[in-house]
């Protein structure tokens, strides 16, 4: 037999579904009024990050490691979380000198805005800990096709191209296709971004010739040990390379950033 709802009652559920209503709509602006715009968010991280940009923003979402919300006019939203997995990537990249695949692997696997950073190799008692951007020794192995370093990248045939001409990037080819490992793959999405400022190809000499500076400067240093037949010592050895690349790679920043500063002032 079907209930029958007197007008009191018909009255008292329609002021609760307005009262829901209401109730969804304030938390809809509550969500709104703490999301903050793309600008915003260059604005809030800009003292920590002075080289924030809205394109480097884009690029790490590009690169999947931001997901905000977009309105229906596709305007971009970034909550508080946002903004926090933001700030832990960006010290993650200046502090830990981390290539963005293992920033990805770091988030995956948990990593918070928290947490306190990978503890580095400590060469000698007393000595500053530092953590290597790259491992020389562990490698996955996986390679991209020209196509899928393009599509994940968002490059340019012809900036690969030149990048090859002038030795940045070199490929393997199997079966008559060239392929890239991760390391390039990362050099290609860096120059990528670089491209959108009108870097090209010719103008990263510089960079190459000051990688293969350092990298004979640390190969003579650690030759001897390198060279040795004793797993050990030779593990040891590879340990030192990596944290005095670290040391090298922070020196080098600092550098630069001394030298910025003068510029804009």
């Amino acid at each position: 037999m079907a209930l029958q709802t007197t007008p009191a009652d018909a009255q008292q559920i329609e002021l609760e579904l307005a009262e829901h209503a209401e109730a969804g709509a304030a938390e809809e602006v509550g969500k709104r009024r703490k999301s903050l715009t793309i600008g915003a968010v260059c604005k809030a991280l800009a003292q920590e990050f002075p080289d924030i940009s809205i394109s480097k923003i884009r690029y790490l979402e590009d690169q999947k490691l931001l997901t905000p919300r977009r309105t229906p006019g596709g305007y971009r939203l970034y909550t508080q979380g946002d903004v926090a997995r933001l700030r832990t990537i960006l010290r993650m990249q200046r502090d830990e000198f981390l290539p963005l695949r293992v920033i990805r692997q770091e988030l995956a696997a948990g990593r918070s805005p928290e947490a306190p950073p990978a503890p580095g190799r400590v060469g000698r008692e007393g000595a500053r800990p530092w953590r290597a951007s790259v491992s020389v020794r562990e490698a996955t192995g996986a390679l991209y096709s020209l196509e899928d370093v393009l599509e994940d990248t968002k490059a340019e045939a012809k900036l690969v191209r030149e990048l090859e001409e002038y030795g940045v990037v070199k490929g393997e080819m199997r079966s008559g296709v060239r392929y890239f490992d991760e390391t390039e793959r990362e050099i290609i999405a860096a120059v990528a971004e670089l491209a959108r400022y009108g870097v090209g190809g010719r103008n990263l000499r510089v960079f190459r010739s000051s990688a293969d500076r350092e990298a004979n400067l640390l190969q003579q240093i650690l030759a001897p040990a390198l060279r040795s037949r004793n797993p050990e010592r030779r593990k040891e050895a590879v340990e030192a390379l990596e944290n005095l690349a670290a040391v090298a790679t922070h020196l080098k920043h600092l550098l630069l950033i001394r030298d910025l500063r003068k510029i804009v002032r």
